[in-house]
């Protein structure tokens, strides 16, 4: 059980967030008038008083909300929780989607500490239910989620053969990492059908992951046979998942027409192939992983379907 200390908000990207003492939580929206609400996974932004205490006993002169917090709770370490977990204040409910947060221009507090908390501390939830939340009421543990298990697989002959490093698969675990998934295998292929077939079928079949991502090999090469190998294994295509890939990626440049990646299910894991450059796949991770969760759940019963309530 814990202590709401701070409710922040800022009416305007850019503009630090100042303590207001009370907001209104609408469902699938976030904070009214906080300038980073919206139909997103990113709705709140949640920071444990405990770590904003340990910086400021550093000598960091921070306020509330600096660090872009929505919520300063105390009483929850909330990076220990994995994504999925709810959490109740009066009417509200939040279910954290994503622990940390990439800064890609280092912020004012950075500039004077060298470092900032708030990717490594801070977390995310969205709005499950709407309410009002005020300073010093009292924010409690509904569900801890259990955590999604991934296995990594990078197919390359050059790197198979220790003439190349392997740079997708790293980072392909930071972010699954960051969103709350664990990592329970990581492997080094050469491409071809063979050895990954039989890996899937290893992996799925003993039920030692939820998920498998695999990265290379979906291209025009004659070795590039990744969608092969994942197309004989799975019981069931998902289709969606490497259009919405494609789609996203063809925003971006028109060549991302000439993937062959595919998707599909086997068992009770999903297997999603994923492009073998270090940039297309962060590009395609960061547009799919938020639906993926849902996804997953349904699969592993753990969720209802798709439909949105009226």
């Amino acid at each position: 059980m814990g202590t709401i200390v701070a409710v922040c908000t800022s009416g305007k990207q850019g503009v630090q967030k100042q303590n207001v003492g009370s907001a209104a939580f609408v469902r699938d929206w976030g904070i009214q008038n906080d300038a980073h609400a919206g139909n997103w996974h990113r709705q709140v932004s949640l920071l444990s008083y405990e770590q904003i205490q340990a910086f400021r006993d550093r000598g960091a002169p921070v306020d509330y909300g600096a660090f872009g917090e929505n919520l300063v709770v105390s009483g929850f370490d909330f990076k220990n929780f994995p994504v999925g977990t709810r959490f109740c204040c009066n009417d509200v409910v939040l279910e954290m989607t994503q622990i940390g947060k990439q800064c890609h221009t280092h912020c004012e507090i950075y500039k004077v500490m060298g470092e900032c908390i708030m990717p490594r501390e801070g977390v995310f939830a969205r709005v499950l239910h709407g309410g009002t939340i005020s300073v010093g009421d009292t924010i409690s543990l509904i569900e801890e989620a259990q955590t999604m298990r991934v296995a990594i697989l990078t197919l390359s002959d050059s790197g198979y053969q220790g003439r190349r490093d392997d740079k997708s698969g790293p980072v392909i675990r930071e972010m699954v990492e960051s969103s709350g998934y664990t990592v329970v295998h990581t492997q080094l292929l050469p491409d071809g059908v063979e050895p990954l077939r039989s890996v899937l079928c290893s992996l799925c079949d003993n039920d030692a992951a939820d998920l498998i991502l695999t990265t290379g090999g979906t291209g025009f090469s004659p070795a590039d046979l990744t969608p092969e190998a994942t197309r004989d294994v799975v019981d069931r295509p998902a289709p969606g998942i490497a259009e919405a890939m494609r789609y996203h990626s063809l925003q971006i440049t028109p060549r991302a027409m000439l993937s062959r990646a595919t998707a599909g299910i086997r068992r009770s894991t999903l297997i999603v192939n994923l492009p073998g450059s270090p940039k297309a796949v962060q590009e395609c991770l960061e547009y799919i992983l938020p639906s993926l969760e849902h996804g997953l759940e349904i699969l592993r019963g753990t969720a209802g379907n798709c439909a949105r309530p009226e």
